[in-house]
């Protein structure tokens, strides 16, 4: 295991450096200057060229990019164009409102797509099986956006169960765990959680229908196994993937809720994202890409090691 542990932490590295060089080459491609947004419109060229040096844009991309990673592995990600602020403060408070969300997302989806996904496994061909994979189709079929805000007419503006957006009462970003707070995850949370459900179900469906199907199956009803043993020897061989799955679809839900977090005006990196692209702010489009992908990393390292030890197969590879 610790062999294991070791290769995969090596094999961190060399992808943290490709994904910290892309990240700082894409936004570097991407057309416009990031200075209009602090630079008045009558800037002499003594003033546009004060500030390129200021923040660094004067130097070669090479060099550019050098400082940044360094700066970057200290913990300091630079200061924002539009705000003066750190990055790094605005990208950690960011990360913790959509981990909020994201892991109850998360929750959610598993706990359902696993259900659907078994009971469509265990009664293949049958109603059941054709409802799960219907309900699974659905859910990675049907737009965030547009689920999100069917969701606020009805229970918002219709019923007046669940407050419409924001991240607390009076449109506070400050976290607390009441009812007050909670009861704002609880759409945004729903809406994302309706994709990871439907993949998660699916490859838990042919999971579980491709081990039924295994020899070891029928042995163990020879042996006397209730279908209870059964079904605890077909959860211990489908859960190595499906926490895979899981894992990999949390990572997709840090990155992918800019939609999601704009329609409900949650404050986390999507709608960070959003207001950095529009800005052009180039310090804090490139730390919040950054952190992401390095959570997105660490989270795959995470995963493999779970399956290393639910699954001995695993760490022979």
């Amino acid at each position: 295991m610790l062999t294991y542990l070791a290769k995969r932490i090596l094999y961190v590295l060399p992808v943290a450096l490709g994904v910290s060089l892309f990240c700082f080459l894409l936004v570097h491609i991407a057309p416009g200057d990031p200075l209009t947004s602090v630079l008045p419109p009558d800037a002499s060229q003594q003033m546009q060229e004060e500030i390129r040096k200021l923040y660094g844009f004067d130097r070669p991309l090479p060099v550019q990019f050098g400082l940044w990673l360094w700066k970057a592995v200290q913990g300091d990600l630079g200061t924002s164009i539009a705000t003066g602020r750190p990055v790094a403060a605005e990208v950690w408070r960011a990360v913790g409102n959509t981990l909020l969300i994201a892991c109850l997302a998360t929750v959610i989806g598993f706990v359902l797509g696993c259900f659907f996904g078994f009971v469509a496994g265990y009664f293949r061909g049958s109603f059941l099986d054709k409802f799960a994979s219907m309900l699974a189709v659905l859910g990675v079929s049907v737009p965030h956006y547009w689920l999100g805000m069917v969701l606020v007419i009805v229970f918002s503006v219709q019923l007046g169960w669940l407050p419409p957006g924001g991240a607390g009462p009076g449109g506070s970003a400050a976290w607390k765990w009441d009812w007050e707070h909670v009861s704002h995850m609880i759409l945004p949370a729903v809406t994302m959680s309706v994709i990871p459900m439907g993949i998660i179900s699916r490859t838990v469906r042919a999971l579980v229908a491709d081990i039924l199907n295994q020899e070891f199956v029928p042995a163990l009803r020879a042996k006397g196994l209730m279908d209870f043993g059964v079904f605890r020897h077909v959860v211990k061989n489908a859960a190595p993937t499906a926490l895979a799955v899981m894992g990999l679809q949390l990572g997709y839900l840090l990155g992918g809720s800019i939609l999601i977090e704009t329609v409900f005006s949650w404050p986390g990196t999507g709608f960070l994202l959003g207001n950095a692209i529009f800005q052009r702010d180039l310090p804090l489009l490139q730390g919040t890409i950054l952190a992401l992908a390095m959570f997105f990393v660490g989270l795959n390292v995470l995963v493999d090691i779970v399956q290393g030890l639910l699954d001995p197969r695993v760490r022979r590879r």
